[in-house]
């Protein structure tokens, strides 16, 4: 048995209603678990979607917003470069576009190699004197097509990061296996949650960020100790 359809926005919801409903459902499966809504951030992921959208959100409180794509990602942060976003990355760091990347975002949350978290900071150093905050990305159930680092590799990396005094490394990002079973899927998240807590002993005050579940399991992911959830197609509608 597999995961069923994952929840999908209802176009005809109205932005309203959608923010409501991810809201409501992420404090519920936060109260569920004992855990205090509060802790658990919503990165509205804006991949593929207009300033139009995005402002849609920001009139609703939102402020941090995630995209994948760095030539689709630009032109918006500079239309919105006085709105007072914070900009996450969140797909794969091509080594070409890591000068931009330290220019223009707050975070990157998909690290997977010592030379893009070299090269990062190297870029950051030329460009601001404050530093960027990065996740090491997580290949959690080892899928050969995805990115991430082995689990087993992930302290090395960790600790090679924390040399570089222009990144603040804040945690974990992964994506679990999206064919999954639901068990399966949370197994992975509770995976997550331990190396982030056995981290956290052997890292720097900063150490704050797991950033895990989408609009399909967020809901196991709060529930096993995500402290940011990435939500697009449920706060924006599904892509066209």
């Amino acid at each position: 048995m597999f995961v069923s359809s994952p929840e999908v926005a209802i176009p005809t919801l109205s932005i309203e209603q959608r923010i409501k409903h991810v809201v409501n459902k992420a404090r519920t499966s936060a109260r569920r678990v004992g855990r205090d809504p509060a802790q658990i951030k919503i990165l509205a992921v804006s991949k593929q979607k207009t300033v139009a959208d995005i402002r849609g959100l920001l009139i609703h409180g939102f402020r941090d917003f995630g995209e994948s794509y760095v030539v689709e990602a630009l032109p918006k942060l500079d239309v919105l470069a006085s709105a007072g976003c914070t900009w996450h990355y969140v797909g794969v760091v091509q080594s070409n576009k890591t000068k931009r990347l330290a220019q223009h975002f707050d975070w990157v949350q998909s690290i997977d190699r010592i030379h893009v978290g070299r090269r990062l900071a190297d870029a950051r150093a030329e460009l601001s004197t404050t530093a960027l905050n990065v996740c090491v990305q997580v290949n959690i159930d080892d899928e050969p097509t995805k990115a991430g680092v082995s689990v087993d590799q992930v302290p090395d990396l960790v600790e090679q990061l924390q040399q570089f005094p222009q990144l603040q490394v804040r945690g974990l990002m992964a994506i679990p296996n999206p064919k999954a079973h639901r068990d399966a899927t949370r197994h992975s998240f509770r995976r997550m949650r331990e190396l982030f807590e056995k981290l956290q002993v052997q890292t720097s005050a900063h150490w704050d960020t797991l950033s895990m579940g989408m609009t399909g399991d967020y809901e196991i992911a709060i529930e096993e100790g995500a402290t940011m959830i990435r939500i697009g197609t449920a706060l924006f509608g599904p892509r066209i």
